[in-house]
């Protein structure tokens, strides 16, 4: 059986005043419950304008957009918009109020009583990782902008939305605090199972976040949309090909566990029984195809031990082993794309 979209955009377009072109045009998506799409595509695309057309912070010129199977478009936009959390790259905290105040809006609005709130406010803190004993009480010119930035996701849980949208949230981030960001929003992800909408025009990030990508050409034409895993392995126009850029490959190799592989045998210390060809790498099973590549290139054998949970060898990994697992992707991949041709 199906399952129900939890947000459907129905040939939604935005065409804004003094122009002919529009912005969005006869765009139509599908996001499930509890997935992250994320919207990729150069600048100018409409990424941002799509995301502010769900929560109607702008009105779309044509279409429907559907919440739950509800036409919303003609609702009280304010309160759609509190049913739906929204993170931008600026943050957008307000400095006059206090850390604890900032992820108090949503649910104050609501006329939530005051135990409720605050209550709710140190789970929301604790969950993002700051303490509100310490961090409750300053004021946004005092936080880091990683804090800041988790401050403004956990403002966006406020009222528990199950549905949120992102608008390039670390893109203003140093590399490694944006790592950081990323790992811990995908673990809150894991238990808390929101519907995310997530613009980005960084395609590495749209690979680690999303569970599905859809490539956004000019007016947000979708050029594609599905996993990481197709997209890297079939990409369906040139428009995808030259926007994932080379070594998507490689990339590819990011969606396998060496454990899931029919590793050859380790016989001894010549490693695969090969005279001279002892492998000097090792790499635990449940490693990516993409961290085995990494070793082999490293040790320059071609060829890893894979370790089991008890550090003995269990096998190992060879240069063919990645070939195989990229050409099974693609032959995957194709079938795919002919079952969905065939249904058309």
């Amino acid at each position: 059986m199906a399952v129900e979209p939890k947000i459907r955009l129905d040939h939604v377009s935005k065409v804004y005043p003094g122009t002919d072109t529009p912005a969005v045009s006869e765009l139509t998506l599908d996001i499930d419950p509890g997935e992250i799409l994320v919207l990729v595509g150069p600048s100018g695309c409409g990424k941002s304008t799509t995301l502010r057309l769900i929560n109607r912070m702008i009105e779309p010129t044509g279409g429907r957009i559907y919440l739950d199977g509800d036409d919303v478009t003609d609702v009280n936009p304010d309160q759609l918009r509190r049913r739906i959390g929204y993170v931008i790259q600026q943050i957008g905290l307000f400095p006059h109020q206090t850390i604890a105040e900032n992820v108090a809006t949503v649910p104050k609005m609501l006329k939530w009583e005051k135990k409720k709130i605050s209550a709710r406010v140190d789970e929301l803190l604790d969950m993002v990782g700051l303490d509100p004993r310490v961090y409750g009480g300053r004021y946004p010119k005092e936080l880091s902008g990683g804090q800041a930035q988790r401050v403004g996701v956990a403002r966006a849980l406020g009222a528990d939305p199950s549905i949120m949208l992102m608008d390039e949230p670390f893109g203003a981030i140093d590399p490694i605090t944006r790592e950081s960001l990323q790992n811990e929003f995908l673990r809150l992800q894991d238990e808390l199972r929101k519907t995310i909408v997530f613009v980005t025009h960084d395609i590495d990030e749209a690979i680690k976040m999303g569970d599905r990508i859809a490539i956004l050409g000019k007016q947000s034409v979708v050029h594609q949309a599905d996993t990481p895993e197709r997209i890297l392995a079939y990409p369906v126009d040139d428009f995808v090909r030259s926007f994932i850029g080379a070594g998507t490959a490689m990339k590819g190799l990011a969606f396998e566990r060496v454990g899931d592989l029919d590793l050859a045998p380790f016989d001894g210390p010549n490693g695969n029984g090969e005279s001279g060809a002892e492998p000097t790498g090792t790499i635990t099973a449940d490693a990516t195809l993409y961290e085995a590549l990494e070793e082999m290139l490293r040790t320059a054998d071609g060829k890893t031990i894979v370790l089991d949970d008890s550090g003995e060898p269990a096998g190992v990994v060879e240069l063919s082993h990645l070939s195989d697992a990229l050409r099974t992707a693609q032959d995957e991949a194709r079938r795919h794309y002919d079952e969905l041709e065939a249904a058309s």
